[in-house]
């Protein structure tokens, strides 16, 4: 197994040997993840807005409007983590990169929620491509015993994706039109189109005994178990994070604040960007319990100060706290996942990782929707706020109780 693992580096073994980190294949592949996931961002962030003022949608199709994008990627997910050591991660990447740039002008097209959602469903089977093939690629080029660090500078960029997607996304639609936000997205994914020819990794080659652990219908050709436990955690936070992200624009439309909202994920950003130093090297010495428990608790509050926000600043501190809490935990949960996995499964560990936060993307907005549509929107924060608090003895039941025992074994 562990040939294998240098296998997978085989076109950065040297900086392996060295334990450096910032190669230019970590390096390029970090920005492709970026651009992939900004592309995806921006119209996740506007699209129920579009839905409402365009077609005139109910909040429930608002939301499964958001919702059908991840519901793409969820169903196809499974099978690019099965198929990606027979396909080649790279060229897995490049199909997903050019269909997600396709998919984007597709947008151009739309005249009625009826064509929106499919093309919303086949977006979001581009991108799951694109994504399972960053998160494989990016296991090969970092030193294994610096994954914590590595994982965790890799997940900024998604985070920065979080911040900045919805931000411009939010801001062209405000000052301009949906079709500006199609316009973006397609240059995001064009400009990850140029930049693919910088990653010089090469495939992984699995053994014959490997090979056979991923053919068939069994459960475990689709989903590494050990990455499950981790992964049904991320799942509700996810889940609740979709939600802020999905009605944000709505909710400051509300409640009188939406020049606070356009800047809300750029506050998320720098924080995140100021903790991320610090968290990923805590991680490594301390362990996951020393950042997971903490971050979840302020994430609970982060949501319940969101909830109660009335004046622009309560608005950003809300942003503030949410930024310390989820860039914690999205960097966690995937490092969690793969460090369980063997090396041979750790491209499929971290197919099932996304895979279950997937689900909590799709399904976080489709339930808030409805929800909201019952209580409102400050009310549905505070549940949403309290369902967290629920995830510390989640967390705890399904891995936290385990990290001890687990690390006096080793």
């Amino acid at each position: 197994m562990e040939n294998l693992t240098d296998a997978g580096r085989d076109g950065d073994a040297g900086d392996l040997t060295g334990q450096k980190l910032w190669t230019r294949d970590f390096l390029t592949i970090t920005i492709e993840n970026f651009l992939v996931a900004v592309n995806f961002l921006m119209l996740f962030a506007v699209v129920a807005k579009f839905a409402t003022d365009r077609f005139d949608a109910s909040s429930t199709l608002a939301g499964l409007s958001a919702s059908i994008f991840i519901i793409g990627a969820l169903i196809t997910r499974p099978l690019y983590g099965k198929w990606i050591h027979r396909i080649g991660q790279t060229k897995m990447l490049y199909g997903g990169v050019v269909l997600s740039l396709a998919f984007s002008l597709a947008y151009f097209a739309v005249n009625s929620v009826g064509l929106l959602l499919p093309i919303r469903f086949l977006h979001g089977a581009a991108f799951a491509a694109a994504h399972v093939a960053t998160g494989t690629i990016v296991i090969g080029v970092i030193p294994k015993e610096r994954y914590g660090e590595g994982i965790g500078y890799f997940a900024l960029s998604q985070i920065l994706a979080n911040a900045l997607g919805p931000f411009i996304g939010l801001l062209l639609i405000q000052h301009g039109s949906f079709n500006s936000v199609i316009i973006a997205s397609a240059v995001a994914s064009g400009a990850a189109l140029i930049i693919l020819p910088f990653i010089s990794v090469r495939d992984v080659k699995l053994t014959e005994g490997q090979l056979e652990e991923v053919r068939g219908l069994r459960l475990k050709s689709f989903i590494e178990p050990k990455a499950v436990p981790i992964s049904l955690v991320t799942m509700v936070l996810y889940l609740c994070y979709a939600s802020i992200v999905s009605f944000l624009g709505l909710y400051a439309e509300q409640i009188r604040l939406v020049g606070a909202a356009g800047v809300f994920f750029i506050v998320y950003a720098t924080v995140v960007f100021l903790e991320r130093p610090f968290v990923g090297r805590r991680f490594d010495a301390k362990g996951e319990n020393s950042v997971v428990y903490p971050a979840i608790l302020v994430f609970a509050i982060g949501l319940a100060v969101f909830s109660q926000a009335r004046h622009s600043f309560v608005l950003l501190l809300s942003a503030a706290i949410i930024g310390v809490a989820f860039g914690v935990l999205q960097s966690s949960g995937q490092t969690i996942a793969v460090m369980t996995a063997p090396p041979h499964r750790r491209g499929l560990a971290t197919s099932t990782f996304f895979l279950f936060a997937d689900v909590g993307v799709g399904v976080g907005p489709l339930l808030v929707g409805i929800v909201i549509s019952f209580v409102g929107y400050r009310e549905t924060f505070v549940v949403l706020a309290i369902v967290v608090v629920g995830c510390l003895f989640l967390y705890y039941t399904l891995h936290g109780r385990h990290v001890t025992r687990k690390a006096a074994s080793t």
